[in-house]
């Protein structure tokens, strides 16, 4: 198998699990939740987006990365990061501006991840960041999805 093949095949399967997790689980629980309570455990994985800066440091890929992949990658993980932690904060303070703020950090955080997901040609070089996208990025797109259902259902 080669290595977009391997790729895409953990890719897709982690998918699958955090799916199947969020399905049976973590949407029943949600589902008993106010809004602002069920959004903040969807959000809090996406505080830590601030690792994908990782991107960046050379050792850490295998070498240096295309910069049409790692400076937006790098830096639309650190936007939507911060943009997680200020929607959290709002949530948790009751803002006026809560929602809104979560709509903006889950369209960013969302718009981010399907940019980065639609460049292959880094994956060769990927190095110890591989285990971002086969296996955090799944979270972060379960997550992204349960936020929008939420969103939305709160709308009609």
């Amino acid at each position: 198998m080669d290595t977009l093949a391997i790729f895409g095949l953990q890719l897709v399967l982690s998918l699958i699990v955090y799916a199947l997790l969020a399905k049976w689980y973590m949407a029943p629980w949600l589902a008993e939740k106010p809004m602002n309570q069920a959004l903040i455990p969807l959000i809090f994985p996406h505080a830590f987006r601030h690792i994908g800066m990782v991107f960046l440091v050379s050792g850490v890929v295998a070498q240096p990365l295309p910069k049409v992949f790692a400076y937006p990658a790098a830096y639309g993980d650190l936007t939507a990061g911060l943009l997680a932690l200020l929607a959290l904060v709002a949530l948790r303070g009751n803002w006026g501006v809560a929602l809104p703020l979560v709509w903006l950090f889950n369209i960013v955080g969302t718009v981010d991840l399907l940019n980065a997901l639609r460049q292959a040609n880094a994956v060769p070089d990927l190095g110890a960041t591989w285990y971002i996208p086969t296996f955090w990025v799944p979270v972060l797109l379960v997550t992204h999805f349960m936020i929008f259902a939420r969103l939305l259902r709160r709308d009609r």
